[in-house]
């Protein structure tokens, strides 16, 4: 008797799970396409249980891997995407996005009209929502490096020779070069790029290696005392009792900055769902929650009143940045040139 017993609990303990599992199954489901480590699980979490979803999370580690996935697929299987500007505006051009009901996404009204004025990628957003504003900086080990120039010169100190890296990103390296030499970072004078690339090369003589996935690590196991990288990244990696000997700074010549922005591809299936997310991220707690978690400056005014942490460089410290547009065809010459400065 008793194992019959054991026997009923048990199918009824199945049959509990199986109905369980087909109520998580038959959530509406919403299909995210972001970069790694961009996002705090539990702002992903309080979408979903404040609309009764189920958020299925992808990422990538590069525009280039998103693009290539979504040009193979044509987008099919996902909702949102998190491109960067140029991306953003090559997206456009291909009529891959939905152009957005702005009525449906109230907390854009949060986001600051000063940073919005610079947008060129998408003027008017009408097929983006802006989500984090940022640069590629540097990070200095102050407990190995001393008396240094807060500027991209670094790079020509030798003290510090096969201690430094750049990262492996073409337009970032070459529109530091690109600044230095007071010129934009989205040049199209041939020019103008091979004096950056002779630049570059001189850079490169001290520079361990370009890299843009084991930088911060690197950095933070102390193999590398200078980086160029991004704050969110490296700071991710760094233990608590290190951070008070880290410097991260903004070159004061500028260099490219990006708008990473959230965009709703034409083919989602699910596109009131996506409204939902687009406005829930731009509200204001929310949205603090985000930056704090990455440490960028905030584009959402309201939530700079709530945010917790101080991030680790402000807008007015991106004044002689730019945004990365995107070059068209002229993309090869500077495939070209970056080829060469690889090889060389």
């Amino acid at each position: 008797m008793k194992i019959k017993w054991v026997m009923t609990l048990l199918i009824l303990i199945s049959f509990g799970l199986i109905i369980t599992l087909n109520l998580i199954d038959n959530k509406e489901k919403l299909y995210i396409f972001n970069w790694s480590y961009y996002i705090p699980n539990e702002v992903l979490r309080e979408f979903e249980k404040e609309y009764d979803v189920k958020v299925i999370y992808d990422v990538f580690a590069s525009n280039e891997e998103m693009f290539a996935k979504i040009m193979i697929t044509g987008g099919v299987g996902y909702d949102i995407v998190f491109p960067s500007g140029d991306y953003t505006s090559i997206m456009i051009k291909l009529d891959l996005l939905e152009k957005l009901d702005k009525e449906k996404i109230p907390n854009m009204k949060y986001l600051d009209n000063e940073v919005l004025k610079k947008i060129k990628y998408d003027e008017g957003l009408f097929y983006s929502v802006p989500y984090v504003l940022g640069a590629a900086g540097i990070a200095v080990n102050k407990t190995y490096v001393k008396n240094y120039e807060k500027d991209w010169d670094i790079f020509l100190d030798e003290r510090y020779k096969n201690r430094m890296t750049m990262l492996d990103d073409m337009r970032e390296v070459l529109g530091a070069a690109l600044k230095t030499l007071d010129y934009s970072v989205n040049t199209k004078d041939k020019r103008q790029l091979e004096e950056a690339a002779n630049l570059v090369n001189k850079w490169k003589e001290n520079i361990l290696k370009f890299d843009a996935e084991s930088f911060a690590k690197g950095f933070s196991t102390g193999e590398f005392w200078i980086v160029q990288g991004y704050a969110e990244n490296i700071f991710l990696e760094l233990e608590e009792n290190m951070r008070e000997n880290i410097d991260y700074f903004i070159p004061k010549s500028g260099g490219a900055m990006y708008m990473d922005s959230m965009v709703m591809l034409k083919s989602s299936k699910n596109k009131e769902l996506g409204y939902k997310f687009l406005n829930f991220i731009q509200r204001p707690d929310i949205y603090a929650k985000i930056v704090d978690y990455l440490e960028l400056p905030s584009i959402n005014i309201k939530s700079r009143e709530i945010r917790e942490i101080t991030p680790k460089y402000s807008i007015a410290d991106l004044k002689n940045n730019e945004f990365k547009e995107d070059l068209g065809e002229n993309v090869e010459i500077y495939n070209q040139i970056w080829q060469k400065i690889k090889l060389n």
